[in-house]
């Protein structure tokens, strides 16, 4: 979910009042960290492959606990409770698990797609996505956010998009899961 590192700033505004270069140091921080996730995210799977693994059981081993990762955001808001840092400092963890997972979704199509067909495959995943993506934040901004900020409860809003944040890309994984148990390349004629 892209919303992640984007989410973060208005966050930070709405629920501690940061303004201006108040708010850069924070959010440089979930930035830096995505970016941890981004290079790193072929690192695990790549070490698990070179023991031997299968390597769409380390792929999806991988993504597995890449997905873990991001669930902490569920906690976002309470933790930002305690201490802003707290919240940033989960909420780049998700951001990077989420720049991890992304670099391994991509790669699973060219593990499973003849080579001639993983543009197009990507291209559609990437088309979908962005249409949910557009429909999620219509969704968010027009009704869920308006709706709380118009009677003093922004902070219902923020649970709200963590916990569905939180809960994503295990649902995603799952997905994933049935849909594809076992790998077998797809050959086309």
């Amino acid at each position: 979910m892209v919303v992640l590192p984007v989410l973060a700033p208005r966050f930070l505004e709405s629920q501690y009042h940061l303004k201006g270069t108040e708010i850069a140091i924070p959010v440089a921080l979930v930035y830096t960290m995505s970016t941890f996730g981004s290079v790193g995210g072929g690192w695990l799977p790549m070490n698990l492959i070179k023991k031997d693994w299968p390597v769409f059981k380390a792929r999806k081993t991988s993504m597995f606990i890449y997905a873990l990762a991001v669930i902490p955001i569920i906690f976002a808001q309470i933790l930002g409770g305690v201490n802003m840092w707290l919240a940033v400092i989960v909420i780049g963890i998700a951001a990077s698990a989420h720049q991890a997972w992304s670099a391994n979704i991509f790669t699973t199509v060219s593990d499973m797609f003849p080579k001639r067909t993983i543009g197009s495959v990507t291209g559609l995943g990437g088309m979908f996505g962005s249409i949910g993506g557009v429909f999620l934040s219509l969704a968010v901004q027009k009704n869920l956010f308006v709706y709380y900020r118009s009677i003093g409860k922004i902070e219902i809003a923020y649970y709200i998009m963590f916990f569905v944040c939180g809960s994503a890309y295990i649902l995603a994984w799952l997905i994933m899961h049935f849909l594809v148990p076992k790998m077998k390349p797809i050959e086309l004629d």
